[in-house]
């Protein structure tokens, strides 16, 4: 990981993600429009300055590593596949939380390195708060300009299980999962959007969140860093391995989120 410290790497980039975060909440305070791009989702002026932001203080922070973001992904394979190393940015999570202004959206930064999330940054711009971890380092959260305080994941205590499904993207395979966990579970239920849940997840404040539907890489890789560094989960629904990046097709696959491999998941 780079650079050879890893505190200096979460406090750069947590900065830069703050920054981005104040972009988007100057679009956000006022009035904006909302386009759609090519595969249909929203896109904002918000969207627009946090990448170009992110990208810029990147590329100044680490000039050798090439940056793969929603608002820039038209990168083929092809050139990708030979990148040891690369960021991945989702300059904001949650645009349509953004867009319906429920406060639930989040920016995104990864360091990938063979296909694996190596650290991540994912800030909360309307709650000022930032999370930040490496697998090999920790996980930590932040409010403001506070210290860094370490976080971990907790598994449940009896049969209460707190579960994190998507505000906008909770369909009927969710509900019925839902509805199964009853079976043996207590089971307290509370929408979120944007990364965040992975992020709450890794903190101990929820146990278990299941994403049945589709997500692109840049959607999950941060939280996934940070994540797996509190010492949690990110995996696959169909075969339990950890999500993968990079990949000729950059979209996931179904996911859960939890405490650990133990935790009950579709």
């Amino acid at each position: 990981m780079l650079p050879n410290r890893f505190e200096p790497l979460r406090d750069a980039v947590s900065g830069l993600a703050r920054e981005a975060g104040g972009a988007i909440l100057e679009v956000y305070q006022g009035d904006f429009e909302v386009q759609l791009k090519a595969d249909a989702t929203p896109v904002t002026e918000a969207d627009l300055r946090a990448h170009a932001l992110l990208v810029r203080g990147l590329r100044a922070l680490t000039p050798d590593v090439p940056v793969l973001s929603e608002e820039q992904a038209e990168v083929p394979f092809e050139v990708r596949r030979s990148w040891p190393r690369f960021w991945l940015i989702d300059p904001l999570d949650g645009t349509r939380e953004f867009v319906n202004r429920t406060g639930e959206f989040s920016v995104n930064v990864a360091l990938i390195e063979r296909g694996r999330p190596a650290f991540g940054v994912v800030h909360g711009p309307i709650e000022d708060v930032a999370y930040a971890g490496a697998p090999d380092h920790g996980a930590w959260r932040r409010e403001g300009d506070g210290a860094w305080t370490a976080i971990r994941v907790a598994p449940p205590e009896g049969r209460a299980l707190r579960v994190l499904t998507s505000r906008s993207h909770a369909a009927g395979r969710t509900r019925a999962w839902l509805e199964a966990l009853a079976a043996d579970w207590d089971v307290d239920v509370a929408q979120r959007g944007s990364a965040i849940k992975a992020c709450l997840v890794a903190e101990g404040r929820a146990h278990v969140y299941a994403r049945l539907g589709p997500t692109s890489e840049w959607d999950t890789a941060a939280s996934q860093a940070v994540l797996e560094a509190a010492g949690g989960v990110l995996r696959r629904v169909a075969d339990d391995a950890p999500l993968a990046y990079n990949k000729p097709d950059l979209r996931n696959p179904e996911f859960y989120a939890a405490w650990g491999p133990e935790a009950p998941h579709p």
